[in-house]
């Protein structure tokens, strides 16, 4: 499904990612790690055309992110709060990406219903703008909004970070459920390993733009990462 080719972007004469081949397969769930300069950002923006390769390309579907538009009908992302329209309610919100995807009022409340759960109470009927929530509530609004675009490519950057720890399992259960179901590609960057190697079923290790191991996910490979990192 997503196809990297000789991709090299460079700020101010130092690369910050570097990677000559890629390949992501349908349904797949990577968990892109490493430490703080790693590049993991970078290449999310690479993938969502938020900025340019200075080399190489990314193919979605065999078709280039660059030059089509095609990918973004089924490609959805939560990077940070930008991505986010703040100076709306939540439920404005989500009417709003509803009325975009050709969603009506009472299918967004109907969708919104399956998330009462992971919102616990805190997104809707707030009276708050999406400014003035917490971070970890901004969040759940961007995963939310995400979703109700059904898309088949999804990116998250960072998701646990600001998730208070019942909501990051509920996280991983829906996002395993989202696989088992739809089988839907999944990208998540966290520093949180353990999190992350139980969500993911391979997981990509990023050290100064490249791409140094790539592990499909079994029993021992958290304790591997660990000791990566430990070192």
């Amino acid at each position: 499904m997503i196809q990297v080719n000789g991709l090299v972007k460079t700020y101010s004469g130092k690369t910050v990612v570097d990677i000559p081949s890629l390949q992501v397969g349908e349904g797949e769930i990577i968990g892109l790690v490493g430490n703080n300069g790693a590049g993991k950002t970078t290449f999310f923006r690479l993938l969502l055309d938020l900025i340019r390769a200075d080399k190489g390309e990314i193919l979605s579907k065999e078709k280039n992110v660059a030059t089509s538009e095609d990918w973004k009908r089924y490609t959805a992302a939560y990077l940070d709060e930008g991505f986010l329209i703040d100076y709306l309610t939540p439920e404005e919100y989500f009417y709003f990406v509803g009325r975009l995807n050709n969603r009506s009022k009472a299918d967004v409340d109907e969708f919104l219903k399956t998330f009462e759960g992971f919102f616990d109470g805190s997104i809707l009927k707030s009276g708050k703008y999406i400014r003035d929530l917490s971070k970890g509530n901004q969040f759940k609004v961007g995963i939310a909004g995400c979703l109700l675009q059904d898309p088949e490519v999804l990116l998250l950057d960072e998701p646990f970070a600001n998730l208070d720890p019942t909501t990051q399992l509920r996280l991983i259960k829906m996002i395993k459920e989202l696989h088992a179901r739809r089988r839907m590609t999944i990208f998540i960057s966290s520093h949180d390993l353990n999190h992350v190697t139980d969500v993911s079923t391979r997981i990509l290790l990023m050290e100064k733009g490249f791409i140094i191991k790539d592990l499909r996910s079994k029993e021992d490979t958290l304790q591997e990462l660990e000791d990566y990192f430990r070192v």
